[in-house]
């Protein structure tokens, strides 16, 4: 039977569209690389993405070609998000945060056509050039009388090429299944693997984020993503909030606790994202000059989990829920959110704060379950542990240019954590699969672990790794980043730890570090502390 329905792509220029029609005073603000604030409206942003795309198409990018940038949160980079993908290119983005050999990679394997990249960002990009070859030009975000001197061949000024052109640009209509944009992951192994995503993919993805229980988006909202536009498209920020007319207040680099609170103060932002690190250093900050957070509402973590002091903090100093949200770069990345429920404002604020830890529930569009070694699906009785697989209209079902399809057997996504879940569908994150310790046939949740350590108050960051053991075969090992000025020694950790964690999950041992390693994108580089830390408990135990 034939549909009545109208078919019409979805299209990320489609989003824009709607922005300027419908929500074209909303305001972008961001904070400049040149250190000075910038304004100007959605329906400016829209005719600037137009401008840039005639540009583009005389310089020759066409339909399916990748176009990279090496930027921060900016309405620059807002404005290339929306150009190169509504006129049928690839909005590549890059974590200037990777070590160079990944970026060479990643820029030879992309088959970037022209690179976009901030002014203080040049210095990565001139050590690389000559391993770089395949990209025709490099157009530097600035104005012109900022421009600086550079060894970078083929170089334009952002400013100056886009002012040259018309606004008059109409958005090619295509398939809605056409390439995007294209993020790659920050492995610990091995080199990067792409991750595209579609039109259709991406849209979809934005629909589901704005829902009230998910990220409550509307033409309200004031959000302040200082969750990197390189990283995994900000989760998606830039169109949702185009969908809904969000003021996008944007942090440039100023990602320090004083540059992000004369931004949330001054816009009164109320919705915040990003990783526990960032709200760390703001939280300090506050507590420094005895400032609290009044226009904010929610704050979303991801990445990695928070910890219990810090949604107690956000909650008990600045009247502000934390929201604890989980997803990958292959899911575009929104996954499970854990969103204030009628049920959670009538518990006790402790039996709250315990079903906050938890990652959340899936998003409409996101299917879960959880599996043992033989793929058999585990009872939800938040108890069972299992491989956490997903699936779903935003998930990728493979890697770009790359033949490895170990992760998407039999039409789920093997997403390499470790999980429970409970009857109300809660996930809780365990482990990465790699990073469970497994103890005389039992497991010990490290980031359990991990989570319960740097609760202690001398301890600024923790890290559990499971290390040789002659008897049990793995034990957990602690190593920890003291606070400044702090005395706490090995013997206050376990005890602090005693009546938070089962007897056995105690770690063997407990060592004080200056700093830990971590990956581009903030988490811990559990690979490279068990290389150094792998023998310690053996060791030890040879020289008694």
């Amino acid at each position: 039977m034939a549909t009545n329905m109208m078919d019409r792509p979805l299209l990320i220029s489609g989003l824009l569209n709607h922005a300027q029609n419908s929500h074209p005073e909303t305001e972008i603000i961001s904070r400049r690389v040149e250190g000075d604030i910038h304004r100007y409206t959605m329906g400016e942003a829209g005719q600037r993405a137009k401008q840039l795309a005639n540009a583009l198409k005389d310089l020759g990018v066409e339909h399916g070609d990748r176009v990279a940038t090496l930027a921060w949160n900016t309405y620059r980079h807002y404005e290339i998000y929306f150009a190169v993908s509504g006129m049928g290119a690839i909005t590549h983005t890059i974590n200037p945060r990777l070590f160079p050999e990944q970026i060479i990679y990643i820029i030879n394997h992309a088959q970037d056509q022209y690179l976009f990249v901030d002014l203080n960002l040049l210095p990565i990009l001139e050590a690389l050039k000559d391993k770089i070859s395949v990209v025709k030009g490099f157009i530097v975000l600035a104005d012109k009388d900022k421009m600086p001197a550079t060894s970078l061949p083929n170089v334009i000024c952002y400013e100056e090429l886009i002012e040259q052109y018309s606004d008059d640009f109409q958005w090619p209509e295509f398939d809605e299944n056409t390439n995007a944009a294209l993020c790659y992951t920050s492995g610990t192994t091995g080199n990067p693997k792409g991750v595209m995503y579609t039109h259709r993919s991406t849209v979809l993805h934005a629909f589901s984020s704005i829902s009230n229980d998910v990220l409550g988006l509307s033409s309200e909202s004031s959000i302040l993503p200082v969750v990197p536009m390189f990283h995994v498209n900000a989760w998606g920020i830039p169109y949702a909030a185009t969908l809904t007319g969000s003021k996008l207040v944007m942090p440039g680099a100023g990602m320090d606790g004083e540059s992000l609170y004369e931004l949330i103060k001054s816009e009164e932002v109320d919705l915040l994202l990003g990783v526990p690190t960032v709200w760390l250093n703001l939280l300090n900050y506050l507590d420094e000059i005895n400032a609290t957070l009044d226009s904010v509402e929610n704050v979303v973590v991801g990445g990695s989990a928070a910890p219990l002091s810090m949604i107690k903090k956000f909650q008990e100093t600045h009247n502000a829920f934390l929201i604890h949200a989980w997803g990958m770069t292959e899911m575009s990345p929104i996954g499970t959110v854990n969103n204030l429920t009628r049920a959670m404002k009538k518990m006790p604020l402790d039996e709250r704060y315990q079903l906050q830890l938890k990652q959340g529930r899936p998003v409409f569009g996101v299917e879960v379950k959880i599996v043992d070694d033989a793929n058999n699906e585990q009872p939800k009785d938040g108890k069972s542990f299992g491989r956490l697989l997903v699936r779903g209209p935003w998930i990728a079902n493979g890697y770009y240019l790359h033949q490895d399809k170990s992760a998407f057997e039999g039409g789920w996504l093997d997403t390499g954590d470790v999980a429970t879940l409970d009857k109300q569908n809660y996930v809780q994150i365990v482990d990465r699969s790699k990073d469970v310790i497994k103890s005389g046939g039992e497991w010990i949740s490290s980031i359990d672990l991990e989570n319960a350590a740097v609760n202690h108050p001398d301890l600024v960051e923790c890290c559990v790794i499971g290390v040789r053991h002659p008897k049990w075969d793995e034990r957990p090992l602690l190593l920890a980043i003291k606070n400044k000025d702090a005395n706490v020694e090995e013997d206050d950790v376990i005890k602090f730890l005693e009546d938070k964690v089962a007897k056995w999950w105690l770690p063997d041992a407990v060592v004080f570090v200056d700093e830990l390693p971590h990956t581009a994108t903030g988490k811990l580089l559990k690979i490279a502390v068990r290389d150094k830390y792998q023998n310690y408990l053996m060791e030890a135990q040879a020289v008694n």
